[in-house]
């Protein structure tokens, strides 16, 4: 794991894709995934959709992550 993912983890995040983003804590990084737990879907003109589980993002699809507090 990178440090910039070592200081990201347990962490609230918004994980940016192309057509959405995801809102939760960054619970690990295994490999090429990013594992958020407590997650939302976030997509534009919708309100946050809880996510059931844990979510699991490839880091490729990636735009950008930023922290929330």
């Amino acid at each position: 794991m990178t440090w910039a993912f070592r200081r990201l983890v347990r962490k609230r995040v918004v994980i940016n894709q192309a057509d959405q983003a995801f809102a939760g804590i960054l619970w690990a990084q295994r490999g090429p995934l990013l594992v958020l737990r407590n997650a939302e879907l976030l997509q534009p003109g919708t309100a946050p959709q809880p996510m059931d589980g844990e979510v699991v993002v490839e880091r490729h699809s990636v735009h950008f992550i930023q922290i929330v507090g």
